[in-house]
């Protein structure tokens, strides 16, 4: 599969939970980069309490340069939603066929830049707010833990494992049946014993004469 280049939008009070679960598999399994871009260059502090310094601004590029653009939830959502130089970045994606994946509250963002007119979606947020923002189209909301349409991926935050998964088939990434297993099945002894491959276990070895010198 050809290189791709992947970004998370990061914005005030943004989930890292809710979306790491997907970055980490594009990173650590499968090598990508991920771009994290933000309206301004300055730490943005997560609503878990994580100082995230992002690598490009807004300004600096388009949706189009990415497969996949990622929208991490919020608990507060209107510093975003009023955030301009966000909302028009967005807006650039448009009509293109770059993805946009967006989780719990972060759809309402893509309604206000117009890419889920005529799409099916769901979100996390409290209907309160669809019946306080004419950019909504109620007519579209399905709920629904994940709903796909057209270059549209949204789900709700409590279902960031399956959000994750459709994601990663959409780009095409194989990653088996689950990203995660059951926790409460019963496991065996080897079941929950690892080990590296030779070949890993000789990096990591090369990886140890840097320390131990």
């Amino acid at each position: 599969m050809e290189h791709a280049k992947y970004a998370v939008l990061i914005y005030p009070d943004f989930s890292l939970q809710e979306i790491t679960c997907l970055t980490s598999c594009l990173s650590v399994w499968f090598g990508e980069k991920i771009d994290i871009i933000a309206s301004e260059m300055k730490p943005y502090e997560s609503e878990e309490g994580f100082q995230i310094a992002p690598a490009k601004t807004v300004d600096e590029v388009k949706p189009t340069e990415y497969s996949c653009v990622i929208l991490p939830g919020t608990i507060n959502p209107l510093p975003a939603l009023y955030d301009d130089k966000l909302i028009d970045f967005l807006r650039k994606g448009k009509e293109t066929d770059t993805l946009f994946a967006a989780i719990s509250s972060a759809p309402i963002l893509l309604s206000k830049a117009g890419i889920l007119d005529g799409k099916d979606f769901t979100a996390g947020y409290f209907m309160q707010m669809a019946d306080t923002f004419s950019f909504i189209d109620k007519t579209h909301f399905v709920h629904k833990p994940i709903v796909e349409s057209g270059n549209v991926i949204t789900g709700i935050g409590m279902f960031f494992k399956e959000f994750a998964e459709s994601v990663l088939h959409r780009l095409g990434y194989d990653f088996g049946e689950s990203i995660m297993v059951e926790a409460d099945r019963k496991y065996t002894e080897e079941d929950l014993t690892f080990y590296w491959t030779d070949e890993e276990y000789n990096e990591f070895l090369e990886e140890l004469k840097e320390f131990t010198k």
